[in-house]
């Protein structure tokens, strides 16, 4: 069973909670459901969420179907390929984030042109 059900515009998707990052996970969990615009950039959606946590194990290079809060922003971010601060085809951050999920399938999110109504919520 996933832990988060994510839509974007018309597309549901699901994710899951990885081991690590603890209190960024319960800052995001705890704020749930969260909702907005989404921001493309490259192959990157992100919304502003009402969450303000320190960084926590924060990388730029993530993998594929990431969900990852942004601290320098206050945004939630969802990854599925590369940005403009890629270097090759991985996904790329604009600067350090906290990888707190993942998408279980990206397919989806393939077809997001510019913004899409973000919303996510406990699975």
């Amino acid at each position: 069973m996933s832990d988060l059900r994510v839509w974007v515009g018309d597309a549901t998707l699901t994710a899951s909670w990885t081991d690590a990052n603890h209190e960024t996970r319960d800052g995001l969990a705890g704020a749930l459901p969260l909702a907005g615009d989404g921001t493309r950039w490259g192959d990157e959606l992100y919304l502003s969420v009402p969450v303000d946590v320190p960084p926590e194990d924060t990388q730029t290079e993530v993998p594929v179907g990431a969900v990852a809060y942004w601290p320098q922003g206050n945004a939630l971010c969802l990854f599925w390929g590369p940005t403009p601060a890629s270097r090759d085809d991985e996904p790329r951050a604009a600067s350090p984030v906290t990888v707190v999920a993942e998408i279980d399938d990206v397919g989806p999110l393939s077809a997001v042109t510019g913004g899409a109504t973000v919303r996510v919520e406990r699975g």
